[in-house]
């Protein structure tokens, strides 16, 4: 490290404490207003030179004022306070204003930059909106005064969306119909531009889509007001049927004692399920014959002979 340059640094902070770095601003007017150029350094100002570049314009000193230039050419003044005023202002006034401040022991006290642009105020916006093949075609432009003038468009969609753009055109192509806005703006001024706009296409479209998708709900919900009633009535039925069994169950008194006979069981046995299951063999019927007569004897039936006894 240079011990040498660190030195010189300090004793130069000692020896110019008050000495405050350059520092720069910018300022934003319109063409035809006042711009107010001031010293932003607290206090009392005995000299201060005002420079447009390198071209020295005013200089006062011990509250006394010195023009360099044409006061009428200028269109400029220089207040107590140090402050640069500049009248009617014109956009050749644009450009890099410096200014020395000194105290009356002639040391430093500010020195400043301050970047002036004089803009012209932006012209009216025009929009255009059209339908084409049932989609909208928007079209926003602002024409200047000179041909190199650019602006920042800003295109408001009716969905909220936002387009923007530094030029003098800006168009815009899409299905959303509704009111478009377009806004013109620059550091000193804005102007903005409205236009509704409805493509029945599109509307149509939206249309059948509602009427359908509310047809679809209603018929959703038919169902489910069916769908509980039926559920209700089946159910009250149910409670129905139990309470009627129950009031129709024979009841009989013995010893003074209320029984009641036992019921069947809900559920029945493996044996029986299997039992009623299986299916019966099918028998076959044999068809019924006449029953037989007896037959008349056409002969007589001869006596057996007697036996004799030895």
């Amino acid at each position: 490290m240079n011990f040498r340059r660190i030195f010189l640094v300090k004793c130069l902070l000692l020896l110019f404490p008050s000495v405050k770095c350059s520092s720069t601003s910018w300022i934003y007017k319109a063409v035809n207003e006042t711009a107010l150029l001031s010293i932003a350094a607290p206090g009392s100002i005995y000299e201060a030179t005002w420079k447009k570049g390198t071209q020295r314009l005013v200089q006062i000193r011990d509250n006394r004022a010195k023009h360099f230039v044409n006061k009428e050419q200028c269109r400029c003044a220089l207040l107590h306070n140090g402050t640069l005023e500049i009248q009617r202002l014109q956009k050749e006034d644009s450009g890099n204003y410096m200014v020395q401040a000194y105290q009356k022991d002639g040391q430093l006290k500010a020195e400043e930059s301050i970047m002036l642009l004089v803009q012209e105020p932006v012209p009216q916006p025009i929009l255009m909106a059209e339908c084409r093949n049932k989609s909208v075609s928007v079209k926003c432009e602002a024409k200047g005064k000179a041909k190199d003038e650019v602006f920042l468009i800003e295109l408001t969609q009716p969905n909220g969306k936002k387009i923007q753009k530094n030029a003098t055109v800006l168009e815009w192509h899409g299905w959303n119909s509704g009111t478009f806005r377009c806004v013109v703006k620059n550091k000193v001024s804005e102007k903005m531009a409205e236009k509704a706009i409805n493509c029945s296409g599109k509307m149509d479209f939206y249309r059948i889509l509602s009427i359908a998708g509310g047809a679809v709900f209603f018929v959703i919900f038919v169902i489910c007001i069916i769908y509980c009633i039926r559920r209700r009535k089946t159910k009250r039925n149910e409670i129905y049927g139990e309470e009627r069994a129950i009031q129709t169950l024979p009841v009989y008194h013995e010893m003074g004692t209320m029984r009641e006979l036992p019921q069947a069981p809900s559920k029945p046995t493996p044996r029986q399920q299997r039992v009623q299951q299986r299916p019966l063999p099918p028998q076959p019927q044999e068809p019924q014959q006449p029953r037989p007569q007896p037959r008349p004897r056409t002969q007589p039936r001869t006596p057996n002979p007697p036996r004799h006894r030895p």
